[in-house]
């Protein structure tokens, strides 16, 4: 009925929460938090789980309207992760904003960490092996998720305590690293065919 198939979302549901990998980015949304002092997790979640279903429906049209390949996308996206990654390694503070914000819902938050490129290559790729209607639905099982992670983060964040979120930061760091390496060298390549 309307192409609904469990297994199908349970694949893409847990492929995209590799990709998202919401867990994983629980020391930058407590970095975040110490930043700019407030995340709002609806704001957040609701606007990744929008990039993301729109992004499948008109995303490679739209790259390809203002002349961006996939390949070109997903590199530009390696080079935000690796950024982010090198901050939770070093320790560093690279992305600085003038007037500092009252909440970093959308950015970075929403877009690039939940949607970021890694995502919606990922998207891309699932839309030509599943139907439409598993996706979305696997969208909003992860969505639900990444609220319930942003919302219990503070109380994640007790749990672990400052050294505990010390080498969980540094090890993500090295994991996001590696993601961003892994992206940039499987899309560098269609840079130049």
């Amino acid at each position: 009925m309307f192409g609904l198939d469990f297994r199908e979302i349970i694949t893409i549901s847990m492929v995209l929460f590799a990709v998202i990998d919401i867990v994983g980015t629980v020391p930058i949304v407590v970095d975040l938090r110490a930043k700019v002092g407030h995340i709002e997790s609806e704001k957040a979640s609701i606007a990744a789980g929008l990039i993301m279903i729109v992004f499948l429906f008109v995303g490679e049209e739209l790259l390809k309207l203002i002349g961006i390949d996939v390949s070109s996308f997903a590199v530009a996206g390696s080079f935000v992760l690796f950024f982010l990654a090198l901050e939770m390694i070093l320790g560093i503070r690279i992305y600085k904003d003038d007037d500092e914000a009252s909440s970093a819902s959308i950015i970075p938050l929403a877009f690039p960490l939940i949607a970021g490129a890694g995502t919606m290559t990922t998207l891309l790729s699932l839309r030509s092996q599943y139907a439409a209607i598993n996706i979305i639905i696997a969208i909003l099982l992860n969505i639900i998720l990444v609220y319930i992670v942003l919302k219990s983060s503070a109380k994640i964040e007790k749990l672990l305590g400052k050294n505990g979120l010390g080498v969980i930061r540094k090890t993500f760091g090295v994991v996001l690293l590696a993601i961003a390496v892994k992206l940039f060298a499987a899309n560098v390549k269609g840079l130049f065919v």
